[in-house]
């Protein structure tokens, strides 16, 4: 009887047990909740009606559609939503940044987003580089967010002034609440753009490790947690994964994931994961490969179209310098005419003058013009006059050169051309600069140089920049510049070589001389486009350029351009 007893008690206990697990809200358990920041643009947001939106809601309607699953999105402040998670309303987060404290209350996916952390001041406010130099100033920062809980583990608890946005802690910010503000970086650009908070720019990048943003779910709820990550490598096969991401993001992100990254999160994230679902190793190991590969992918995306930027950027201040030189090569012109046409007159008039001036002297003895006495006027003035033009048609040449240089020439033009005639106006071009790097240039032009084929202006760019380049590598005005020309009838090439007697080049940089944005002179301005640039238009032109350098050996340059072949037209 006891035992019948006992077995009646354990029934009625489990009938109580499975009626107190229905949910009391009547929440269709087949729907997946997703919850979300609504504050968090570009990766998710509530847009003006109401609805979720951004890169993140994106991906996971789509990971829905491939796996064949029903979610609802609900997006609010984050606070809430976390709650939400850990009560149970919500099953999965669609971003949370990972960490190893978190890790040991949450499942981690593989990241979908990396997140840069960066420090943003009002205009005018004094730079800082690091968060080292934030201590002991008030610093705006979002509540609950990655960095309120990073810089608390560092303990800045007393410096933060916490807010419950990110989109609240810019406006606090360009209110002047604060002078300095630790945000996302591309979510702080997105919403600077959508405000309109012109006075706020990223004072430093960078400033904290990067934090990888996934999908996480409560420990126990690896499954969906799978499912999240076999719906991610299929959008990454499919290229649907890189449609979304450049549809919300492109290459505005500005940090590329390293191999070194994507083996620190695999360590982190992939590896625990796998010991719990003994059963996906394989499939997590060929997935870290196609998520690296497409990385490196998206990566050399960005560098490249940087380059391509960075060289369109070039061409438009070469296109506001021929517009520059045009205007003022107008300005100096007409005065130097003006000096021409008169000069021929004021010397006649001088000759003339010079007869009446002789009697005056004969008949009243010696005497004084301008305070000089008038025989050395008589001596002087024809020479200062012959000076007078001879400068003024040195500044005429001097300017038809500058607009030959800076004249925009988008079809490329060539001709046959005389290469000493090219080097000799490129040098002319830069006498004034030469003169201050160097007392010692010396330029030595071979006779009966074989004509090349291409383009004047293009080509006087590249002997300036070289000659440019020399000038810059000399120590002091002591050292040397010798420049020479002459035919290499073995290769028929015509030949330039510019020698300088520099600190020289090491080794390890002397390869990457014509890689774009590489640059010795970065201190200094140099922006590495220089070499390169005139690497291009030799190749253009069928040449090369070779260098030759050791440190305390100076450099040599030497250009070799093919000789024009008899019989070719203008421009083939």
């Amino acid at each position: 009887m006891l035992t019948r007893f006992l077995l009646l008690l354990l029934a009625l206990s489990l009938t109580a047990s499975e009626v107190n697990a229905e949910p009391v809200t009547g929440r269709d358990l087949s729907v997946i909740v997703v919850g979300g920041n609504s504050n968090y643009p570009p990766y998710q947001f509530l847009d003006k009606n109401g609805q979720p939106a951004g890169y993140i809601v994106d991906l996971t309607r789509a990971i829905a559609r491939v796996m064949g699953m029903k979610v609802e999105i609900k997006l609010d402040d984050f606070g809430k939503i976390l709650k939400g998670l850990d009560s149970g309303d919500i099953d999965i987060l669609e971003g949370l940044s990972y960490s190893e404290a978190r890790a040991r209350e949450y499942e981690f996916s593989t990241p979908h987003s990396i997140i840069v952390q960066a420090i943003f001041a009002r205009k005018g406010t004094p730079a800082v580089k690091s968060l080292e130099q934030l201590r002991g100033k008030k610093v705006l920062v979002h509540r609950g967010g990655g960095m309120h809980s990073y810089l608390q583990e560092k303990h800045y608890d007393a410096d933060l002034v916490l807010t419950d946005s990110p989109r609240e802690t810019l406006q606090e910010l360009a209110a002047g609440r604060c002078d300095y503000a630790v945000v996302a970086l591309l979510p702080a650009m997105y919403i600077i753009r959508e405000e309109k908070l012109a006075n706020l720019v990223p004072v430093a990048t960078n400033v904290a490790p990067q934090r990888y943003y996934c999908y996480a779910a409560k420990k126990g709820n690896a499954e969906l947690v799978a499912q999240m990550n076999e719906g991610l490598s299929i959008l990454k096969k499919t290229g649907e994964f890189n449609q979304i991401y450049n549809r919300w993001i492109g290459v505005l992100e500005p940090q590329r994931t390293s191999w070194l990254v994507v083996a620190k999160y695999a360590a982190l994230v992939v590896i625990p994961l796998s010991l719990v679902l003994l059963g996906t190793v394989l499939w997590s190991y060929s997935l870290r490969r196609q998520v690296a590969q497409r990385t490196e992918s998206l990566s050399n995306a960005l560098a490249e179209l940087q380059r391509n930027q960075q060289q369109l950027v070039q061409a438009d201040k070469m296109a506001a310098l021929g517009i520059l030189v045009s205007g003022v090569a107008h300005e100096i012109n007409n005065p130097t005419g003006i000096i021409l046409m008169n000069m021929p007159t004021l010397k006649k008039i001088f000759r003339d003058a010079e007869r009446i001036l002789d009697r005056y002297q004969e008949e009243e003895g010696d005497f004084t013009l301008g305070g000089i006495r008038y025989q050395r006027v008589r001596q002087e003035v024809p020479l200062i006059l012959d000076e007078i033009q001879d400068g003024a048609q040195r500044i005429k040449k001097t300017v038809e050169d500058l607009k030959n240089f800076a004249r925009k020439d988008d079809e490329a033009h060539k001709e046959m051309l005389d290469f000493n005639n090219v080097v000799r106006t490129a040098v002319r071009l830069v006498d004034v600069a030469t003169r201050k790097f160097t007392n010692d240039f010396t330029a030595s032009y071979a006779d009966g140089l074989p004509p090349v084929l291409g383009n004047e202006q293009r080509l006087e760019q590249v002997v300036v920049n070289l000659v440019m380049n020399a000038g810059q590598a000399l120590p002091d005005p002591s050292k040397a510049i010798a420049l020479r020309t002459w035919h290499d009838a073995a290769t028929g090439r015509v030949m330039l070589s510019v020698h300088d007697e520099g600190s020289g080049i090491s080794p390890e940089h002397l390869k990457h001389l014509t890689d774009p944005f590489f640059t010795t002179k970065r201190e200094n301005g140099g922006t590495g486009l220089g070499l390169s640039i005139s690497a291009n238009i030799i190749k253009d032109h069928g040449g090369e350029i070779a260098f030759e350098s050791g440190l305390g050996e100076g450099t040599t340059v030497t250009l070799a351009l093919p000789a024009a072949v008899a019989g070719r037209k203008n421009g083939q």
